[in-house]
């Protein structure tokens, strides 16, 4: 039977925490949780819950998911967001596969993303495969931004969801992209990339049409729309940063 350690990264989830948290009972054999500064209850919360708790500035996501896996005790490791959760099938399917000698070394879940309310069926945001269950000799998060996790050997799949309770309200997804483009606009700067007028322009049009005809994001209704707007924003907002690091100037984010 393989031993299972949680892993997760934070920064203020105090609000989303609990249930992400609760959701693990019974799965996970131990919760390691690397938090980048909370100044909330964060960090108290997870250790109601059992979790270690380890505090570690934030460089990169995957950095910080790949140094929360360096601290496990176990071989087996499954990485959710603070802002995630295990639905009931999903933990039902996990109970099933603990007792067993798995024959893969990583496991990828389906993801349905919540959005103001709704669940979200189109607008390529489902279904959503992430592989999140791996050994950890086999396995490493690799990508600076949308980190991913990379494993050598078979994959396999395993029944039910991981819900993810992205936005809220319409000011918490204008706020998102904020530090996500910064993040966006370093790593393009870091790895040379030297035009962005021309993306800036028509990159996000472009956007819309493909969240709401290719990706089909007119069946989720009002939902669907906002998702294409606000991806549009993110893409216009993280060329004009690179213009902005392009003529020298400095960017911030969060620690």
């Amino acid at each position: 039977m393989p031993a299972l350690t949680a892993i997760l990264i934070s920064y203020n989830e105090e609000l989303d925490l609990p249930r992400a948290l609760a959701s693990l009972a019974g799965i996970a054999d131990e919760i390691i949780l690397v938090d980048s500064g909370s100044t909330d209850r964060t960090c108290q919360i997870a250790r109601t819950f059992g979790a270690r708790v380890y505090t570690r500035k934030l460089d990169s996501f995957a950095e910080q998911k790949n140094y929360a896996a360096s601290l496990s005790s176990n071989d087996w490791l499954l990485s959710i967001d603070c802002d995630e959760e295990l639905d009931l099938e999903l933990r039902s399917s996990m109970l099933a596969w603990k007792p067993r000698v798995p024959d893969k070394n990583g496991y990828a879940f389906p993801r349905m993303t919540n959005y103001l309310g709704g669940w979200i069926r189109h607008s390529g945001w489902y279904p959503d495969y992430k592989l999140l269950l791996y050994r950890r000799e086999k396995g490493k998060f690799v990508g600076a931004l949308h980190e991913r996790v990379h494993v050598e050997g078979p994959v396999g799949r395993l029944n039910g969801h991981v819900l993810h309770y992205q936005v809220r309200s319409l000011a918490e997804h204008k706020a998102k992209p904020d530090v996500f483009s910064t993040m966006a606009a370093e790593d393009m700067f870091a790895h040379g990339r030297k035009s962005w007028r021309a993306a800036m322009i028509f990159a996000p049009p472009w956007t819309i049409i493909q969240r709401l005809v290719f990706q089909l994001g007119v069946l989720d209704g009002r939902r669907g729309w906002l998702i294409a707007w606000m991806s549009a924003k993110y893409i216009y907002v993280k060329y004009r940063k690179l213009g902005r690091l392009l003529a020298g100037e400095k960017l911030t984010r969060r620690s």
